[in-house]
């Protein structure tokens, strides 16, 4: 892709999940993503129904009457979108690249991370971490975001999850809103993703396009895996064949789900095609 052909994808992305976002998205988000704690404002005199342990003993023994200490939430937060940028994630048929989808996607939450006045930042792994945008606010670093995630190098490998989980919560210390893109196509160690859902609000979303769950009857064909490069014949006019294949994915989807479930982490599985602001939106809903 030439630069000027990523600035105009770029362009075309930010317009459109600006209308997203400013149309239901940003609400959402900011009453459902609180702050990290209080801070003190002000001092003022107490009001009938303020809660007693908030009174400045100090202030209220110094002037003879009581004083409470007024405080308010600190709202900035730091939202990281992790991005698997093995192979298979640069791949669709019918609708688009999933790499495509997954930037849109996350500009979207970008942008109305930065919207609420928080910082993003942006994590991309493959069999390894390969490249960390560290948390910044503003329009220009969004549009980075988006740039890097179209622009990436898919990596011909399995993705290593735990590894990439495990940099984060290494590097982001404090409780950070992550955002997990992957095909979620290799395994992973399910502790290590119960311990970063204790430490951070995780999201893992799974992009897939139609293919990975079934092949169509196209008789004999060449299937190569794009992580791994192992190439196998085989006959897609066999019924059976293509039966298991599909019963295949969808065993792995499910226990996909009960790690989530069990990790106490959330989920949300959408093809390439499909209206991602509305599972945004219930997600931030529910939460």
């Amino acid at each position: 892709m030439e630069i000027k052909d990523i600035v105009k994808k770029v362009k075309q992305i930010e317009i459109r999940t600006r209308k997203k976002t400013e149309a239901s998205l940003m609400g959402q988000y900011h009453s459902n993503f609180k702050g990290q704690g209080m801070t003190f404002s002000e001092v003022r005199p107490y009001q009938f129904g303020d809660d007693i342990r908030r009174i400045d003993w100090n202030k209220t023994a110094r002037f003879r009457e009581p004083f409470v200490k007024v405080m308010e939430e600190e709202r900035e937060l730091t939202m990281i979108i992790m991005v698997d940028i093995s192979a298979s994630m640069d791949y669709g048929t019918q609708y688009g690249l999933k790499r495509e989808f997954v930037a849109e996607v996350a500009a979207s939450l970008a942008f109305s991370a930065v919207g609420n006045n928080d910082k993003v930042g942006l994590i991309l792994f493959a069999d390894k971490v390969y490249k960390v945008v560290p948390p910044k606010k503003g329009r220009k670093h969004v549009l980075s975001i988006i740039s890097n995630i179209l622009t990436a190098d898919y990596v011909p490998s399995k993705s290593d999850l735990d590894g990439a989980l495990n940099y984060m919560m290494g590097v982001f210390k404090r409780k950070s809103f992550l955002f997990l893109f992957s095909d979620f196509q290799d395994e992973f160690d399910q502790r290590v993703l119960s311990v970063a859902s204790k430490k951070h609000q995780l999201l893992g979303l799974r992009i897939y396009d139609q293919k990975d769950q079934e092949i169509p009857n196209v008789g004999y064909a060449l299937l190569q895996d794009s992580e791994t490069g192992q190439e196998v014949w085989v006959n897609t006019s066999n019924s059976r064949w293509r039966y298991e294949f599909a019963e295949h994915q969808k065993q792995k989807f499910r226990h996909l789900q009960e790690s989530f479930e069990n990790s106490a982490a959330s989920l949300i599985n959408m093809t390439t095609n499909e209206d991602y602001s509305k599972f945004l939106y219930q997600y931030f809903q529910k939460k």
